[in-house]
């Protein structure tokens, strides 16, 4: 997987899979979530680019990462289910800094229950920036979530009220210190608004503006949103972390977060994130002093919403360098 990726590749005994069944397994990879939408990920088949980053959102390339780790527990999923053994490795070559993880095509598996379960709801997540009942998610649900996120490697800390209240004051300050910048709003301008049929945010899904000024999603559209809706009075939130902040972490971070909004979707529970303050100097403000020394690396609103349509994803040949001979679709 190169950055804007996995590589999907390796033989085994029974032989590389045919075009049709790789072009599924990178299309339920590319549909993961990612910064404004920007699929940052290319996927290279191997038989024995470019770099989509956002300079003032991402200039580290911290969400990058994050998108291609989510990109890549998609596709960890997607050959599991298939009845192949995934197996990977991130950074696996110093020598190629944009070769962020490869995966290989093992030998035969038994799909786990909760690997067929996870992989057949990929296609219903979706990020949700519209409003959420008052309705709290269970106990048992968010100790489903936390365990997800353990899985991976990270940790999943789910604040209380007042620590909720100054987290969101935190988010809203910070966009507003990104909204002041021009390259931000410029960037924003590229990726969010109007209609688009391949990447990006369109205008129908950056969400309502709450007529209080105290809105739980990002402002996409520089307070140029089409409509109002009150949004729930009390945000649940949750924030991921890991132990460290370099890049694997970040890689780390991304298949935790992509086993977290699948498991969230299939028990119904609708989730949006948030990374305002994450893009600023002033990140560490989003750590709970109380919860750890972990690095945050974003926050997840969490609860019961309306369905959401699907934001557009670029074709698979648009995104797998050096495909296989075979039929590709659309």
């Amino acid at each position: 997987m190169r950055e804007a990726g996995p590589y999907t590749g390796g033989g085994t005994a029974l032989g590389c899979p045919p075009a049709e069944q790789i072009a599924e397994w990178v299309r339920m990879a590319t549909l993961a979530p990612s910064m404004h939408n920007t699929q940052p990920w290319r996927f290279r088949v191997l038989r024995d680019s470019r770099t989509i980053q956002l300079p003032h959102g991402d200039p580290h390339g911290r969400a990058v990462h994050i998108a291609c780790g989510a990109a890549l527990f998609n596709l960890r999923l997607a050959v599991a289910a298939d009845g192949r053994e995934p197996v990977t490795r991130l950074l696996p070559d110093p020598a190629e800094p944009l070769l962020l993880a490869t995966l290989r095509i093992g030998g035969r598996h038994r799909p786990a229950e909760d690997e067929r379960d996870l992989h057949a709801v990929i296609p219903a997540r979706h990020t949700n920036r519209r409003p959420f009942s008052g309705r709290r998610v269970p106990p048992g649900v968010l100790a489903e979530l936390v365990q997800a996120a353990q899985l991976e490697g990270a940790t999943l800390d789910l604040p209380g009220h007042s620590e909720t209240s100054r987290l969101l004051g935190v988010v809203a300050d910070a966009e507003t210190d990104l909204l002041a910048d021009p390259g931000y709003r410029a960037e924003l301008a590229r990726w969010a608004g109007g209609d688009r049929d391949q990447d990006g945010v369109p205008a129908s899904a950056a969400g309502p503006r709450d007529p209080s000024g105290h809105t739980p999603v990002r402002d996409f559209l520089g307070g140029a949103a089409p409509d109002y809706e009150w949004f729930e009075e009390a945000p649940q939130l949750a924030v991921l972390s890991t132990p460290g902040n370099g890049k694997e972490d970040w890689l780390r971070a991304g298949q935790a977060l992509q086993r977290v909004l699948l498991t969230a979707t299939q028990r119904g529970i609708a989730t949006g994130i948030l990374t305002q303050p994450l893009e600023t100097p002033d990140a560490w403000l989003v750590r709970d002093p109380g919860a750890g020394s972990g690095w945050p690396q974003l926050i997840l609103r969490i609860g019961y919403g309306l369905p959401v349509p699907a934001t557009p994803r670029r074709p698979v040949r648009d995104v797998l360098e050096s495909p296989p001979p075979g039929k590709y679709p659309e």
